[in-house]
C-alpha cells in the first residue's frame, strides 16, 4: 500500500451509514450520521478500518470510570482511513487516526469521521491497513508499558499476565522481539495459551479456578525463576501471585482488571524487594506521545515480525462482532466500514490478504 490512495467518489459532511449506541448498555444498532462541515484544525477520513477493543464495550456499558454517555453516540476509538479533506494532508493519503467518541463527536463505526488533525498519522509505505488498525491502541498498550514504563532491558524475564488477548499476544511478541532473555504468558484459555507459545513464549501457565495465590505463584517461579518485569492484565489474585515471584527491583505495569478489581500485595515484599508498581492508561496520552510506538509497531508489522490475529466485519456485522469482541475472541475485531477501500489496496499493491473468516467464527 502507497502512502497515497485512490479512493471512490465520496461527499464531504453529510449523512452517513453509522453505529449507534443509544443508551447507556445498550448494544450497537446500524443507523446514520450527520457530520458538520470539515472546520479548520480537523481532517475528514473515509473509514476503512476500526477496530473494536475492549474499551468501547466498556464505555458503552456506562460501567468506565472515567466516561460515561448517557445521549445516543458513535462509538469507535480509533481507525485507519483515507483522507477525503484536510489543510495539513493531502487528499487520499492513508493515515491512522484516533477518535475520542462522545454524543458531541462521533467515533470510528462510521462510513466517514471528522477528527482533529494532532489525532491523525500518515501510515508508512507498505503496511496492510487492517493490521496497522489493529495494531494500534492494543499494540501501544503492550509496547509501552513493557519499554517506556518497565525499561525493559535485553536478558531480563518477562510475565504477561493475561497473554491470550490481542494486547497479551502482542506483548509476549514485543518482549521477544527486544531481546528479553525468558517471556511467560499467562492466561485462562488452554487452545489460546498454545497460540501464545507459538507467537514466541518461552513458557506458559494455565490459570486455573480456585486456585491458591501460594499455589499459583509456585507454578509461576517454576515456569519463569525470578521475574524482571510484569505486564499485569488481570489485576487480582494472578497480581499477587506475580509479586511473590518477582526479583529485587522489579517494574510491574497494570493495565486492566480483568480478574478483580482489588489486590492484596504484602506491604512487607513490596518494600523488602524494592519493587516499582504503575499504571498505564493510553487513553490519557495524546498521539504524539505514542507516536514512537507505533512506528515501531508498524515497521515490525511491514518486516513480518509480528503477527496479530484478526477477524474482519463489515459495518452492518458490527453487533456480532461486539458479541465476539465481549466473548473474548483472542483475536483483534476489526469493524470495515468500507471495504472496497481494503480491496483496492490489496489490489493495487498486493497487500498480503488475510484468511477469510469462516461462516461460524
Amino acid at each position: 500500500m502507497s502512502r497515497t490512495q485512490t479512493a471512490e467518489s465520496v461527499t464531504l459532511g453529510g449523512t452517513h451509514p453509522a453505529a449507534v449506541v443509544d443508551a447507556p448498555g445498550a448494544q450497537p444498532r446500524l443507523g446514520s450520521l450527520t457530520l458538520p462541515a470539515r472546520r479548520a484544525g480537523t481532517t475528514l477520513l473515509e473509514v476503512a478500518a476500526a477496530p473494536l477493543n475492549p474499551l468501547d464495550l466498556l464505555i458503552a456499558s456506562g460501567a468506565f470510570h472515567s466516561v460515561r454517555h448517557e445521549a445516543p453516540y458513535v462509538p469507535g476509538s480509533e481507525c485507519v482511513g483515507v483522507v477525503v479533506d484536510s489543510d495539513r494532508y493531502e487528499p487520499n493519503t492513508w493515515v491512522y487516526a484516533e477518535c475520542h467518541a462522545s454524543p458531541a463527536t462521533p467515533g470510528a463505526f462510521a462510513t466517514q469521521v471528522l477528527v482533529a488533525d494532532e489525532d491523525v498519522l500518515a501510515l508508512p509505505d507498505g503496511i496492510d491497513p487492517v493490521l496497522a488498525a489493529a495494531a494500534g491502541n492494543s499494540g501501544t498498550a503492550a509496547f509501552m508499558p513493557l519499554m517506556e514504563n518497565a525499561g525493559l532491558r535485553p536478558g531480563e524475564t518477562v510475565l504477561v499476565l493475561g497473554a491470550t488477548g490481542a494486547v497479551g499476544q502482542l506483548a509476549v511478541q514485543v518482549a521477544r522481539r527486544a531481546g528479553a532473555g525468558r517471556v511467560v504468558g499467562v492466561g485462562r484459555d488452554a487452545d489460546a495459551l498454545r497460540q501464545v507459545s507459538f507467537l514466541g513464549a518461552d513458557a506458559v501457565v494455565q490459570l486455573l479456578a480456585g486456585e491458591s495465590r501460594e499455589d499459583l505463584a509456585a507454578r509461576l517461579a517454576a515456569a519463569a525463576g525470578p521475574v524482571d518485569v510484569v505486564l499485569d492484565g488481570v489485576y487480582g489474585l494472578p497480581l499477587e501471585a506475580a509479586v511473590l515471584v518477582c526479583a529485587p527491583r522489579a517494574r510491574l505495569v497494570n493495565i486492566g482488571n480483568l480478574a478483580g478489581a482489588t489486590a492484596q500485595l504484602p506491604a512487607g515484599v513490596l518494600r523488602g524487594k524494592q519493587l516499582t508498581l504503575s499504571g498505564f492508561a493510553g487513553m490519557q496520552l495524546p498521539l504524539a506521545a505514542k507516536q514512537p510506538a507505533l512506528t515501531w509497531l508498524w515497521a515490525a508489522l511491514a518486516d513480518g515480525e509480528l503477527q496479530v490475529p484478526t477477524r474482519t466485519f463489515n459495518l452492518q456485522e458490527l453487533p456480532e462482532a461486539w458479541r465476539e469482541q465481549a466473548a473474548s475472541p483472542h483475536a483483534k475485531c476489526v469493524v470495515l466500514p468500507n471495504e472496497h477501500l481494503i480491496d483496492e489496496a490489496v489490489h493495487n499493491e498486493h497487500v498480503a490478504a488475510r484468511a477469510p473468516r469462516s461462516p461460524d467464527a
